[in-house]
């Protein structure tokens, strides 16, 4: 079993409401890229940037993004994970995928829509908790607004990374590098998030924070507000020995996950 695995985080300035020069541009800041790379993370909507108009803008799952995130896969065989606007029969949803070289291994909807900018009139909230595999490592998949809420994402004894995929706002910076932080160490587990810079459609501002976080809750790499990337790596054995040495886990509370609305 591979005990290390390569992750390159990509901080794109997202151009409003293109597609095709998004993924041009995020092709282009990817292309440097000469040594092997086992995950390739890209932001939230990067296709898109965070626009509500998820009626004009959804695809299908044989869409451009998503045929191009398959393409990138194989071109770089390296995992590739980013979130879209996913047409999923009358439904839309933001919606994560995680795939491989062959091909789509699986996906995440955002479970909690951001209420504030409407997104929760436009979108429709998942009700699944997936955990993905690479290399040994297990990954719980999150997409921005979801940082605010500790319980779905706390660890079970079931993922050793937990990655979120934002278009996270600069003037609720703060929130963003705090609370990173504050899941890393709650949960024991590497912490990455992912998040673009610039200023999108509806004037709002992004900078960046892209970032990678030990289990310890120390940072191993932060970007600042410039279009970027960043590799880092990721070690098994320290995530799974210092949760051995230092079991916070076996005192957490036990609970269940329940909501009304879907009859659980």
């Amino acid at each position: 079993m591979k005990k290390q695995i390569s992750v390159c985080q990509v901080q794109p300035n997202l151009i409003w409401e293109n597609i095709d020069a998004n993924l041009e541009m995020i092709e282009g800041m990817i292309e440097p890229l000469t040594s092997k790379i086992d995950l390739i993370m890209l932001p939230e909507t990067f296709s898109t940037g965070f626009t509500m108009q998820s009626k004009l803008y959804a695809e299908g799952v044989d869409g451009k993004a998503v045929e191009w995130m398959k393409w990138l896969a194989r071109e770089k065989q390296s995992y590739v994970t980013g979130s879209i606007i996913l047409r999923d029969g009358d439904d839309i949803f933001n919606r994560l995928y995680w795939i491989s070289p062959e091909g789509i291994q699986g996906h995440y909807n955002k479970r909690h829509l951001f209420r504030m900018g409407r997104e929760h009139q436009h979108f429709v909230s998942g009700i699944e908790r997936p955990v993905f595999k690479l290399a040994g490592f297990r990954f719980l998949p999150q997409i921005c607004y979801d940082l605010r809420f500790p319980v779905f994402c706390r660890n079970r004894e079931d993922y050793d990374v937990l990655f979120y995929v934002a278009n996270w706002p600069a003037r609720r910076q703060h929130v963003w590098d705090t609370l990173l932080l504050a899941r890393a160490i709650e949960n024991q587990s590497y912490v990455l998030g992912t998040s673009r810079v610039g200023v999108d459609g509806e004037g709002v501002d992004h900078a960046g924070g892209t970032c990678t976080v030990d289990p310890m809750g120390n940072l191993i790499h932060r970007m600042d507000d410039q279009p970027g990337i960043q590799t880092s790596l990721l070690d098994l054995n320290a995530v799974r020995d210092f949760r051995k040495k230092f079991p916070v886990w076996k005192d957490a509370d036990r609970f269940k996950i329940t909501d009304e609305q879907y009859g659980f």
